[in-house]
């Protein structure tokens, strides 16, 4: 599990084929920190830390993996952000992530506020239910809050702080990010469907 709360940056050095899948290595300063078998959340994606040095390490993207998420588009260079499970006494200072993307979509624009930023992302119709405004939603496993929602899109407005420690910085227009929607507001469908 995790919070959204993104306070580590890492930059793919190497993606070797496997088969369907990919071995993915990254360069970053959490590295040194990391424990074989340790779960990391990559850009909203929960995988398994499979070789580690003190400057970088590798992990595993299967096919499904990469099927339901945008890891297939990554290069040599492609920052990602990156966060360590929680544990119990860890501050819930996001919403709870799993790491377990529902869906990916495009940014449809950004808007420079001087000072602050939106962006707007398509919505897609498997996730128009789970969302609400001011409500939470990961993308590329960052927790943010819905400021604005339409029929076919959403917006998240994005502070200083974010757009400087995260990726959102290096995202443009047209571009796929992953989505995972609010852990509760799944069940809560799942309910009703029944």
């Amino acid at each position: 599990m995790f919070t959204g709360i993104v306070r580590h940056i890492g930059e793919v050095s190497e993606i070797t084929d496997l088969g369907t899948s990919k071995i993915i290595k990254l360069t970053s300063d959490l590295s040194k920190n990391l424990q074989v078998d340790q779960s990391v959340c990559h850009d909203g994606v929960c995988l398994t830390v499979e070789e580690t040095s003190t400057e970088s390490y590798s992990v595993t993207a299967v096919k499904e993996t990469l099927d339901k998420s945008n890891l297939g588009d990554w290069k040599v260079g492609t920052r990602v952000n990156l966060e360590i499970s929680a544990t119990p006494t860890t501050l819930l200072d996001g919403h709870i992530v799993q790491g377990h993307v529902d869906d990916v979509a495009p940014l449809l624009k950004i808007e420079d506020l001087d000072g602050s930023w939106y962006f707007t992302f398509q919505l897609p119709k498997s996730g128009r239910s789970l969302v609400v405004e001011k409500g939470s939603i990961a993308i590329n496993g960052v927790s943010l809050t819905i400021a604005d929602l339409k029929q076919e899109s959403f917006t998240v407005a994005i502070i200083p702080y974010t757009y400087e420690n995260t990726g959102f910085k290096d995202l443009e227009e047209g571009q796929l990010v992953n989505l995972e929607y609010d852990v509760i507001g799944k069940y809560v469908r799942r309910q009703i469907q029944l």
